[in-house]
């Protein structure tokens, strides 16, 4: 929320590792959640790549996978599932 309130206009894509496991948390500001961008979107597919799933709200969604070692390729992910939305 902290990150959101400090753009103007964007999305936030954060993953962390515990463990061998990952979190992943997608924010979105309201002026684009659920007209362009959707967060549960984003974090529904970057999670498949680190072996799980996840969703939320538009605005803010969140996932969990099993491969700590795809978090880097996960969000490199989120860039590409955020183009493919705004276009």
């Amino acid at each position: 929320d902290t990150l959101r309130a400090k753009i103007e206009s964007g999305v936030v894509v954060l993953g962390a590792v515990n463990g061998e496991s990952v979190q992943l948390v997608a924010a979105v500001t309201k002026d684009l959640a659920g007209k362009k961008i959707n967060a549960g979107a984003i974090v529904r597919e970057t999670a498949k790549l680190c072996g799980g799933s996840g969703g939320g709200r538009p605005d803010m969604a969140q996932a969990g996978g099993k491969d700590a070692s795809k978090l880097d390729e996960a969000l490199k992910t989120a860039l590409t599932v955020i183009e493919g939305q705004i276009k």
